[in-house]
C-alpha cells in the first residue's frame, strides 16, 4: 500500500509497527489501544473482542480491534498467558505536532518480562531463560526482573538438549530464548510461536513460552561485548565466566533480549553469578515430577506436593526461596549444618517463633517492590509497602537477638540470625512518611498524594485552589441573596466549566453582568468575569499541583532508589528468616526430628559412602491427607554393605509410598529441613532417580514400556555409587519373562558394574527376584507384612525382612469391587496355574492351551555338578588347567 494514499495516523503505525514485527502492537488513540490488522484478527480472536473496521485512505479500511486503556492489564496477561509479545505504543506529549500527535513504543511485554504485580504469581519467579545449544554442552542463563536475581551456567554433556532440559525444568521459565537458526523473517507472531514449538519440541513440553531470537545475537563476540558494555568493565573474570564461553553467549542473549524489549529492567541486573550444576543434587524431569517436588503428578496441582506440606511462609520472598531450595537441593554440607542450625533455633523457642511470624504477617513483598522502585515503575501505594516493611524490621531485628541470646543450640549465629542484614533504615521511614498521605490512591492522575507541609510550592498551590474553591461555593447563596433568584444553581461540566443557572420564569432578574453562555429547554446557564477568572485558577492550579506532585514523587523515587542495595538484603534476609520459621513451624506441628548428615570420606585412597539410616519415618505429604487413620512409620538402612533392598509385597499395601518416603526424606534433608521420623542419618547423595509409577505419553508415539525402559536408560547410564535409585515395578509393562530378565539384570548391573553400587530400593511383584540375595552379598529382601483373617487380609504396611510368598493380586481385585464371578474363576485359574505342567481349560471348554510355570534357571547341569565336586585345594595348577580346559570342551 503507498503511504502516500493513507492518512498520517496510518504512516505513523506502520513505521512503528515494522520495528516490532513478532509483536501485537497496543497503539493508543485517546482512551483505547487500538490494534490493526493481523494484529487486530489475532486480538479479536485471542480476547472475544469485536473486530471492526477504520477507513485510513482513499476507499481503505483495515481491521480493528481495540480494548479500553483502564482495563488494558487484563487483556495483556490474556494474550502473554497465550505466548505472546505486546508492545506498548504510548502518546508521548498532551499537544500534537503539525497535526499529529507523537507515539512510541515504551516497552514490549513478554511473559519473562513482566513487572505488572496482577499478572505475577507471589510465590513463584518469574523467569526470563536463554539457552545456547551446541553439540557438547549447552548455556543457560536466567533473570527475574521483578527481583534483580541474573545468573549463568555452562553445562558439558554429550547430551546438550537432555542436560538444558533438566535445568529448565528445574528453572521452570516463563519465557525461553531461543536461536532462530538464521530464518530471520518467519513470519507473525502465531507463526512464530509456532514454529518455535516445531524446532524445540522438549521445550515446548515445559509449557513456557517460546521466543525465536535473531541467530547472529548469539555469537560469542557479541555476547561478550554486550556484557563487558553492560556492566560497564574490561573483562568478566570477576563474575566468574571467563573461561564459560556458552554461559557468556547465554547471559549475553539475556541482555540483548532485555535491551530491546524492556530497556529499564536492564539496570535491575547488577551483578552475574556463574554457577555450576555439580553444585547441587541433581534431580531428572521425570523424578522431579515422580517425587511431585512443588506440584502433584496426576493434577498438577500444588495440594498434595511437598511443597504443600513445607510452605508455611508468611511472605511472597520466603515462598519463592522454598520453592527454589526444595528444586535445588545442596551437596554442601557446611551450608546444610547452617540452615539445619538455624531451623533448629527458630524450632526449640516457640515464643519467639511466634512472635516473628506474627511481625511477618502483612509484611508485604520488599524485594519486588524495591526492584519497581529502581525501575521507576512504582506507585504511591508501592512506597507505602516498603514503609510499613521497614517498620516492622526492627522489630524482627530485636525478636531475633533476643532468641540467639536464650538459645541452647551451638554455634546458631548464623545467617540471618546473626541480624547484620535486617536492616531498619529509619531514615528512609522518615523520608516516605513525611512525603506522602497515609492513605494515597494508587495512581498520580488525579493527584492527592503528596503529604501538606512537604513543599511549601504545592502548599501554596494548594491554597489558592481551596481559597477558589471556597468561594466558588459560596457563590451560589450569595447570588441568591444578591438576586433574589431563589432556584438560582451553581454548576460545573467538562465542556462549559463553571456556570450559573437560572430558570426561564427568573430570566427578567438576571443582572446585566450575567453573560449568556448556553441554552436549554427549562433554563439558561450564564457565566461572569469574576467566575471565570475563579475557574481559571482551579483549573490552572490543579494541572500545576498534579504535574509538581509527579515532579515530587519522581525525585521521591529516585532517593528511595539509593537505598535499593540495603533493601534488597533485607528482602534476602527476611526471605530466609521467614523460611526458617516455616520450616520450624512445620517440624514443631508434625513431630519432625533434625536430621544427623554425613558425606563420603576417603581413607588410603578408598571412598566410603556414608549410610542412609531412617528409624520410623513417615511420608511428609501422605500423612497428611490421612483423615481416618494414623500413618504406618518404618525404617530404613542403606549402606554399603546393604546396597539393595528388593521388596515385594501386594499391590496397595504401600511399597510405592514407601519408595517415595525414603526419596523425600533424603531430599528433605539436604534442602535443610527436619524431617518426618523419630531419627535419621542421612549421607548426603549427589542425585535422586524416581522411576515410580508409569507415566503414559502415547500421545507423544511413547508407550507405558517404552518410556519406562527411557527412564531406566538415564538412570543406568548416569547413577553413581553416591546416588540414591527409587525403582519401582520395573519390566511390568512386557511379556513376564521379558520383565524378570530386565528387572533382574537391571539389579545386577547396579550392584556389580564399578562406576555404580548406588542405594538402590527395588520394589516389584516378581518373587523370583528375591532370589537375588543368595548369590549377590549386598543385595537384602524385604517385603510388606500381610495379616490374614480367614478368607481375608489386613495391610500392615509395614516393611520387613525377607521376600514375600505371594502377590494377593485377587484380594486386591476383590476390594476393587470385581463382580464375585470373576474372583471365584481367578481363584480357580490361579491354582492351576500355580501347578506344574497342567492343561488348564479356558472359555468354553472348545480351546485348551498349555500353560507351565518355568523356573528362571535350569535345576542343574553336568558341567555344574562336576566343578561342584572338584576339590581345587588338592589340585596342582597344571591339573587345574587341564581340568579347566575339560570342562570347557563339555560345556561347548
Amino acid at each position: 500500500m503507498p503511504t502516500t494514499s493513507v492518512t498520517p495516523i496510518r504512516r505513523q503505525y506502520l513505521h512503528i509497527k515494522r520495528r516490532y514485527p513478532d509483536a501485537i502492537l497496543f497503539f493508543r488513540l485517546g482512551d483505547f489501544y487500538e490494534t490493526f490488522d493481523h494484529d487486530a484478527e489475532i486480538v479479536a480472536e485471542e480476547l472475544n473482542v469485536v473486530l471492526t473496521s477504520r477507513n485510513m485512505g482513499k476507499g481503505q479500511r483495515v481491521p480493528m480491534a481495540g480494548v479500553p486503556h483502564h482495563a488494558a492489564e487484563s487483556y495483556i496477561a490474556d494474550l502473554i498467558a497465550k505466548g505472546h509479545k505486546v508492545a506498548i505504543c504510548e502518546q508521548m506529549s498532551s499537544e500534537p505536532i503539525k497535526g499529529l500527535m507523537p507515539r512510541d513504543v515504551v516497552r514490549v511485554i513478554t511473559p519473562g518480562t513482566v513487572v505488572e504485580p496482577a499478572l505475577l504469581s507471589e510465590k513463584r519467579n518469574n523467569y526470563l531463560a536463554t539457552v545456547v545449544l551446541e553439540e557438547k554442552g549447552v548455556g543457560i542463563a536466567y533473570a527475574d526482573i521483578t527481583t534483580g536475581e541474573f545468573a549463568t551456567t555452562q553445562i558439558d554433556d554429550p547430551r546438550p538438549r537432555a542436560a538444558a532440559l533438566r535445568e529448565l525444568d528445574r528453572l521452570a521459565p516463563a519465557e525461553i530464548v531461543l536461536s532462530d537458526g538464521g530464518s530471520a523473517h518467519i513470519g507473525p507472531p502465531e507463526t512464530r510461536i509456532a514454529e518455535a514449538a516445531r524446532r524445540y519440541p522438549q521445550f515446548a513440553e515445559l509449557g513456557a513460552s517460546l521466543a525465536l531470537y535473531e541467530d547472529w545475537r548469539f555469537e560469542l563476540g557479541t555476547c561478550r561485548q554486550a556484557l563487558l558494555q553492560h556492566f560497564d568493565v574490561t573483562s568478566l573474570a570477576g563474575y566468574g565466566c571467563e573461561d564459560k564461553p556458552l554461559a557468556i553467549r547465554a547471559a549475553g542473549v539475556l541482555v540483548q533480549y532485555l535491551g530491546q524489549h524492556q530497556a529499564d529492567a536492564l539496570s535491575q541486573l547488577d551483578t552475574l553469578a556463574t554457577y555450576s550444576t555439580d553444585s547441587f543434587m541433581t534431580l531428572d524431569v521425570a523424578t522431579r515430577r515422580n517425587l511431585e517436588l512443588t506440584e502433584t503428578l496426576r493434577d498438577r496441582n500444588f495440594k498434595g506436593s511437598l511443597l504443600w506440606v513445607l510452605d508455611e511462609t508468611l511472605t511472597p520472598m520466603g515462598g519463592r526461596l522454598l520453592r527454589r531450595w526444595i528444586t535445588q537441593p545442596l551437596l554442601d554440607i557446611v551450608a546444610l549444618e547452617e540452615r539445619l542450625t538455624a531451623v533448629d533455633v527458630c524450632y526449640r523457642d516457640v515464643a519467639a517463633r511466634t512472635a516473628l511470624r506474627d511481625l511477618l504477617r502483612g509484611f508485604g513483598d520488599l524485594e519486588r517492590l524495591t526492584n519497581r522502585v529502581v525501575q521507576r515503575v512504582a506507585g504511591p501505594r508501592d512506597l507505602i509497602g516498603i514503609r510499613t516493611a521497614l517498620m516492622r524490621v526492627a522489630g524482627l531485628r530485636e525478636r531475633v537477638a533476643q532468641m540467639l541470646a536464650h538459645t541452647k543450640v551451638p554455634d546458631a549465629e548464623v545467617y540471618p540470625l546473626d541480624g547484620a542484614e535486617l536492616t531498619p533504615l529509619p531514615e528512609l521511614v522518615d523520608l516516605i512518611d513525611h512525603a506522602l498521605v497515609d492513605d494515597p490512591p494508587a495512581t498520580l492522575t488525579n493527584g492527592g498524594v503528596i503529604r501538606r507541609g512537604y513543599s511549601a510550592e504545592l502548599d501554596g498551590i494548594e491554597a489558592s485552589v481551596a481559597e477558589a474553591k471556597r468561594w466558588v461555593a459560596g457563590l451560589e447563596r450569595a447570588e441568591r441573596e444578591r438576586t433574589g433568584i431563589k432556584s438560582l444553581k451553581v454548576g460545573f461540566n467538562k465542556v462549559f466549566g463553571y456556570y450559573l443557572e437560572v430558570t426561564k420564569a427568573n430570566l427578567d432578574q438576571v443582572p446585566e453582568e450575567y453573560i449568556r453562555k448556553q441554552t436549554l429547554v427549562n433554563a439558561e446557564r450564564y457565566i461572569t468575569p469574576e467566575l471565570k477568572e475563579r475557574e481559571a485558577l482551579i483549573l490552572h492550579a490543579e494541572e500545576r499541583s498534579q504535574e509538581l506532585e509527579a515532579r515530587l514523587f519522581a525525585e521521591l523515587l529516585d532517593e528511595v532508589a539509593l537505598h535499593a542495595d540495603a533493601l534488597r538484603a533485607t528482602a534476602r534476609a527476611v526471605a530466609h528468616l521467614d523460611v526458617f520459621l516455616s520450616l520450624a513451624e512445620v517440624a514443631a506441628a508434625y513431630n519432625y526430628v533434625r536430621p544427623e548428615l554425613s558425606d563420603e570420606t576417603v581413607v588410603e585412597g578408598k571412598t566410603t559412602v556414608p549410610r542412609i539410616e531412617i528409624v520410623a519415618g513417615r511420608h511428609p505429604v501422605v500423612e497428611r491427607t490421612l483423615t481416618d487413620k494414623l500413618f504406618v512409620p518404618n525404617d530404613t538402612y542403606l549402606s554399603a554393605e546393604e546396597a539393595i533392598h528388593v521388596i515385594t509385597g501386594p499391590n496397595m499395601s504401600g511399597k510405592s509410598t514407601y519408595l517415595r518416603q525414603v526419596a523425600l526424606i533424603t531430599l528433605m534433608a539436604q534442602i535443610g529441613s527436619f524431617v518426618p521420623a523419630d531419627r535419621a542419618h542421612i549421607g548426603l547423595v549427589d542425585r535422586i532417580f524416581a522411576r515410580v509409577g508409569a507415566q503414559d505419553e502415547i500421545a507423544a508415539g511413547q508407550s507405558t514400556f517404552m518410556v519406562e525402559m527411557v527412564e531406566l536408560a538415564n538412570i543406568l547410564n548416569h547413577a553413581t555409587p553416591r546416588s540414591l535409585l527409587i525403582l519401582d515395578e520395573i519390566g511390568r509393562g512386557t511379556s513376564t519373562y521379558d520383565g524378570i530378565s530386565i528387572a533382574w539384570a537391571a539389579v545386577e548391573f547396579v550392584h556389580n558394574h564399578p562406576r555404580l553400587g548406588a542405594k538402590t530400593l527395588f520394589a516389584t511383584h516378581y518373587h523370583e527376584l528375591t532370589e537375588l540375595e543368595g548369590f549377590l552379598p549386598r543385595v537384602r529382601n524385604y517385603n510388606v507384612a500381610v495379616v490374614s483373617q480367614g478368607a481375608k487380609i489386613v495391610f500392615t504396611h509395614r516393611i520387613v525382612p525377607g521376600g514375600a510368598d505371594r502377590s494377593y493380586g485377587i484380594h486386591v481385585a476383590q476390594m476393587a469391587g470385581l463382580p464375585s464371578a470373576v474372583i471365584h474363576r481367578a481363584e480357580e485359574l490361579l491354582k492351576e496355574l500355580e501347578s506344574a505342567a497342567q492343561r488348564v481349560p479356558v472359555g468354553t471348554g472348545q480351546k485348551i492351551i498349555k500353560v507351565k510355570q518355568l523356573p528362571l534357571f535350569q535345576a542343574s547341569h553336568p558341567v555344574v555338578d562336576e566343578l561342584r565336586a572338584l576339590d581345587v585345594s588338592t589340585m596342582s595348577p597344571l591339573e587345574a588347567l587341564n581340568k579347566l580346559y575339560e570342562l570347557q570342551q563339555k560345556a561347548k
